[in-house]
């Protein structure tokens, strides 16, 4: 689903920072994998390249098999919007729009319409357990809220591959283990592949698969049994 082969990425500045150096990985199909490693690692770096958000200095990509360094700009935003759910840190929600209005919007922008994108939405906020929230404005909801409103939009066509960005780190201890659950759950019944940026070790314990960076390199890739 996911492949590198010998990835770079460098950033042109007063000095060149190379913030990926050669990472080759494979993430299977349907798998749920932990991305850690010390701050300046390169996990941002490496989740937005998987993302399509930038292109790396060298090296390939492939996502289900297309390789992303032969796609236009106009491909590859479609291949984001089409394959690719994200889940951010400090949620991104438009603070003028309902929960339903938030989790449509892609929707809408995807040419739906509007008694579709409606249906859509309200089948996904009951999903994550806001269906009583559905008129409501996010500031009107609590952070763990909040994040639950972030994944029903990430997942509002359903998308093979989900990028999580510190999904927790925002929330406090009970709210965040309650959206660690959520995104397993969703993992295990949606089949989606879940690549999961944390520094928490309970959520990267709680994932099939660790893979640590160090400097920019590959210095770990564990697998275990996750927990249930």
């Amino acid at each position: 689903m996911i492949r590198l082969l010998d990835v770079v990425k460098e950033f042109d500045g007063k000095r060149k920072v190379r913030a990926l150096d050669g990472v080759s990985l494979h993430i299977e199909k349907g798998e749920m994998a932990a991305l850690v490693g010390p701050s300046g690692s390169g996990k941002s770096t490496l989740l937005n390249l998987i993302g399509t958000l930038d292109r790396p200095t060298a090296g390939e990509i492939f996502l289900d098999g297309r390789k992303l360094s032969g796609l236009s700009d106009t491909e590859l935003t479609l291949l984001r919007r089409d394959k690719i759910g994200f889940i951010f840190q400090f949620f991104n929600l438009l603070p003028s729009l309902t929960c339903l209005e938030n989790v449509a919007l892609p929707l809408h922008l995807r040419g739906w319409k509007r008694a579709q994108a409606r249906a859509r939405a309200e089948e996904l906020l009951e999903l994550v357990g806001l269906k009583h929230r559905l008129d409501h404005l996010p500031d009107e909801l609590s952070g763990g809220e909040r994040q639950r409103v972030a994944i029903a939009r990430a997942l509002s066509v359903y998308p093979p591959i989900l990028l999580a960005d510190e999904p927790t780190g925002n929330l406090d201890t009970k709210t965040g283990a309650e959206i660690l659950e959520l995104i397993r759950g969703l993992h295990r019944r949606l089949g989606a592949t879940v690549l999961m940026v944390t520094h928490d070790p309970g959520v990267a314990a709680s994932c099939e698969r660790t893979i640590t960076l160090r400097d920019g390199r590959l210095a770990g890739d564990e697998a275990r049994v996750p927990r249930r």
